[in-house]
């Protein structure tokens, strides 16, 4: 039985992909979404919010997406919290290295905001063993 999933927390820094994505995930995948606009507010939002996933900005200033990601990983109120990472860094060699670093995937920028919930769902399904 694969869980249900309905909270995703997503951290970008640009405010304008955060509107959109926040737009495609809550009026088209009907997600409730809490948004952050960096890595440092991402962990303790993580902690308060209890998301079921957690969507990441690879390139942020100050605390990147690897050093979010392994600060998410660290504690144990979030460690289990599973990670996509969104990037417009998709060469095989960084898509492989990123999912080493422990996401459950890497999602493609620019991505069609339409599609995004639907490839979230798609990616959330495979991770807990479905199709």
């Amino acid at each position: 039985m694969i869980p249900a999933l309905d909270r995703i927390l997503y951290v970008e820094d640009e405010e304008m992909l955060r509107v959109v994505t926040n737009l495609a995930l809550t009026r088209i995948g009907n997600f409730t979404v809490e948004l952050c606009d960096s890595g440092t507010k991402a962990v303790d939002t993580a902690k308060r919010f209890r998301p079921d996933l957690i969507m990441l900005d690879v390139m942020m200033p100050g605390m990147d997406g690897p050093s979010t990601l392994r600060a998410l990983q660290a504690d144990p109120e979030t460690t289990e919290i599973p990670v996509i990472f969104i990037t417009a860094k998709v060469q095989p060699r960084e898509i492989e290295a990123f999912r080493a670093l422990g996401v459950i995937d890497v999602i493609a920028k620019p991505f069609e905001p339409m599609n995004l919930a639907n490839q979230v769902r798609s990616l959330w399904n495979r991770h807990h063993g479905g199709a």
